[in-house]
């Protein structure tokens, strides 16, 4: 696992004195140098840091980083590189990105709250090898010393810590997304259930419609299939018809 840090800082290292060295060689680069600075292989790391896509020190006033923005974004804009649009483009947004950062007072802020943090933790980190250089009884002199040497060092620091928000500003926007698919699956399901239980009183009360008519058929029905009951006959008592006396 150390290895592989020190692979990685050796590799940022690299890509640290490639872009220094681009810097050296032109004091005002052109629109393709600024172009190929900003999408660069590792750049994605790299800008991260809004100060850095505008090539600014964090100190600098607002009026000049939006001076430098406006600069910057004439120089490689997609109508200015019609021959390189396409990456003009993408340059063009990474710039626009870093001033809408720098422009908002409480995210300019933060940057430089990261630039704080950066030079405190190499501070500490100075001060942890001059006690082990003196432990070991050798001096206590370390590169750091150089003013070039520790800028370099809390530059480093600076997109490490960068590099640490971007990923837990990841994290977070994961965990966001996973709980706003889990609240829309339970809505759902939900839904469906509420669904589910309408159409089944529904049904019930269709059924249960059906059930008494189907009784008062049934019971109609019945009714009309009973044999009639046949009529009583009213009998009289017998009264036999008197005889009358024979005349002579």
């Amino acid at each position: 696992m150390a290895h592989s840090s020190f692979h990685e800082e050796d590799r940022f290292n690299d890509f640290y004195s490639e872009v220094k060295e681009i810097e050296k060689r032109d004091s005002v680069l052109t629109s393709q140098q600024q172009i190929d600075r900003l999408l660069r292989p590792g750049a994605t790391y790299f800008n991260l840091n809004p100060f850095e896509v505008l090539h600014l020190e964090p100190d600098t006033p607002i009026e000049l980083i939006k001076k430098k923005y406006r600069t910057l974004s004439i120089l490689i804009h997609p109508d200015k590189n019609p021959d390189n649009q396409e990456r003009a483009q993408q340059a063009f947004e990474v710039v626009n990105k870093a001033w809408k950062t720098l422009e908002n007072d409480v995210t300019r802020k933060q940057c430089l709250d990261v630039y704080d943090e950066a030079k405190g933790r190499t501070d500490l980190m100075i001060s942890e090898k001059r006690k082990k250089l003196r432990k070991e009884g050798k001096s206590d002199a370390i590169p750091e010393d150089d003013p070039s040497k520790y800028k370099h060092a809390v530059y480093v620091m600076v997109m490490k810590l960068f590099a640490d928000m971007e990923r837990r500003r990841q994290q977070l926007d994961l965990r966001d997304q996973e709980e706003r698919k889990r609240k829309r699956e339970q809505e759902i399901e939900e839904e469906e259930q509420r669904n589910f239980q309408k159409e089944w009183q529904k049904n019930f009360e269709e059924s249960r419609q059906n059930r008494v008519n189907s009784w008062q058929t049934f019971q109609a029905s019945s009714s009309s299939s009973k044999p009639k009951k046949a009529k009583k006959t009213k009998y009289t008592s017998f009264n036999p018809p008197k005889i009358k006396p024979e005349s002579r």
